[in-house]
C-alpha cells in the first residue's frame, strides 16, 4: 500500500520535497498530497526590489501547480491542525460552489514547510499607526513603500528590526544600501538621511558579515546604532522607541515586523511560544514527534530563515523519507543538514558579494563587486526554471 507523504506549504522547501520524492518514488510507493493555502508559489526575495523599481509584483508570483510534477496532488486549503496522534492534517477549503468543508488528510510522513508570518501585534504602536509606517515583508507593504519613496523629497528615513528572528536577515541591510543608491540616483540623498537601527552589539547577526558591512554603511554616510532593541512606535509623534532608552525621530520609518511560526501549528502544540517548530538540526525531524520534519522559516534550527536554507533542508528531507520508504537507512553524508546556506548581499551601485556558510564554517563574504550582483540577478531570472523542481 502507497505510503502516504503529506507536505503543508507550497514554497521553495515544500515544492522542492514535493518534486524530489515524486520523482524518485513510484505510485505504487507514495501518495504525495501538497496544501497549500492559496495555490500561488511567491518568489518573496522580490519584494526587495520592488520600493525601487516598476514592476508590479506579479512576475514574482506563479501557480503552485504548474512548478509540481504531475504525480504531486494539490489540495487548497488552510490547515486548521496538526493531529499527530492521529498522524493527521485537518483542512479547511473551499468547493467550486462556495460552500466550505472540512477535510481530514491522514499521512505517514509529514513535512512543516509552513513558513513565517509578520505579527506587527508584537510590536507596540504597529497595529495603531497601520498605514504610517512601512515594510518591504510583503507585497503589499513593498508597493506602498514605493508609494511613499517617490514622493520623498529629503528627511530622515529610519529602518527598525521590530524582533528576532525575521525572514531574510541580510534584507534589512539590502535596503539601506538600495536606498543609498535610489537617493543618490534622484540627486536627494544629500539631503537626506539613512538611520538603521540593530538589536545586536553589531550590524548584523554573524560577525565576519558585520566586518564587510560596517566600512560600507560608513563610506556611504548611513547612520546605524547598534544595541537598538526596538520598544515602540509611536506614529503621531514620529518617534522610534528602543528597550535600551534611545528615542530615534522619523520622517519615513521603515519597520521589519516581528516574525512568528503558522497559528495552526502553534495551536496544536508543536511549537514553542514564539510559533517556531523545535527542530533536530541534521535530521530535520520535529522534536519528540515519528514521521513529521519541518523545514525553512518555520524551523528553531539556528540558521537563516531563509529560501536558501529551505532549499538545502528539503533535499535532505526528501532523501530520508525516500529511503524509509524504500527501507534504507540514511546516508550520514548526503541525507544530513549540516546548516549550509548560500545567499547574496547586495550593497547597492550594481555590486553585491556572497555569503556561504553551515553550522561549523562562518561567511567569508568576499568584497563586493559587478560578478556576484549579476549572479544574483541571474539566479532571480532563473529561479522558476530550476530551484522549485529540485533540480539543483
Amino acid at each position: 500500500m502507497p505510503q502516504k507523504i503529506v507536505i503543508i506549504g507550497g514554497g521553495v522547501g515544500g515544492t522542492i520535497v514535493a518534486n524530489v520524492t515524486a520523482r524518485a518514488l513510484g505510485s505504487e510507493d507514495a501518495q504525495i498530497t501538497l496544501i497549500d493555502a492559496t495555490g500561488q508559489h511567491i518568489y518573496m526575495p522580490g519584494w526587495l526590489y520592488l520600493p525601487f523599481n516598476t514592476a508590479e509584483g506579479i512576475e514574482l508570483s506563479r501557480p503552485e501547480r504548474s512548478l509540481l510534477h504531475h504525480r504531486v496532488q494539490l489540495l487548497i486549503g488552510v490547515v486548521e491542525s496538526v493531529e499527530p496522534a492521529e498522524r493527521s492534517v485537518r483542512v479547511r477549503r473551499v468547493l467550486a460552489g462556495g460552500e466550505s468543508v472540512s477535510e481530514v488528510i491522514p499521512y505517514d510522513y509529514l513535512v512543516l514547510a509552513t513558513g513565517a508570518r509578520l505579527a506587527p501585534q508584537d510590536l507596540p504602536g504597529l497595529v495603531e499607526g497601520a498605514g504610517q509606517w512601512h515594510d518591504f515583508y510583503s507585497l503589499e507593504g513593498a508597493l506602498r513603500l514605493r508609494s511613499a519613496l517617490s514622493e520623498f523629497e529629503g528627511g530622515r528615513i529610519v529602518l527598525a528590526i521590530g524582533g528576532i528572528p525575521y525572514r531574510c536577515p541580510p534584507a534589512p541591510l539590502e535596503f539601506v544600501f538600495l536606498l543609498d543608491e535610489w537617493l543618490t540616483k534622484r540627486n536627494i540623498r544629500s539631503r537626506s538621511e539613512i538611520q538603521y537601527l540593530y538589536p545586536l552589539p553589531r550590524v548584523f547577526p554573524i560577525e565576519t558579515v558585520a566586518e564587510l558591512a560596517t566600512p560600507i554603511l560608513d563610506e556611504r554616510g548611513i547612520k546605524y546604532e547598534t544595541f537598538f532593541n526596538t520598544e515602540s512606535v509611536d506614529t503621531e509623534r514620529k518617534v522610534v522607541t528602543s528597550l535600551e532608552g534611545s528615542e530615534i525621530p522619523y520622517d519615513l520609518l521603515v519597520v521589519v515586523p516581528p516574525h512568528r511560526g503558522v497559528a495552526a501549528i502553534e495551536a496544536s502544540g508543536l511549537t514553542d511560544p514564539q510559533g517556531w517548530i523545535p527542530t533536530e538540526r541534521t535530521t530535520l525531524e520535529v522534536k519528540g514527534q515519528t514521521g513529521i520534519y519541518a523545514i525553512g522559516d518555520a524551523t528553531d534550527l539556528p540558521v537563516s530563515k531563509s529560501g536558501s536554507a529551505a532549499h538545502f533542508e528539503a533535499k535532505v528531507v526528501a532523501r530520508r523519507i525516500i529511503a524509509a520508504i524504500r527501507g534504507e537507512e540514511p546516508s550520514d553524508q548526503s541525507d544530513t543538514y549540516t546548516g549550509e546556506v548560500m545567499c547574496f548581499l547586495e550593497t547597492g551601485h550594481n555590486q553585491a558579494s556572497q555569503l556561504v556558510f553551515d553550522y561549523e564554517h562562518p561567511p567569508r563574504p568576499p568584497r563586493p563587486s559587478l560578478y556576484y550582483h549579476m549572479e544574483k540577478q541571474l539566479f532571480n531570472r532563473a529561479y522558476w526554471y530550476i530551484v522549485p523542481q529540485g533540480l539543483v
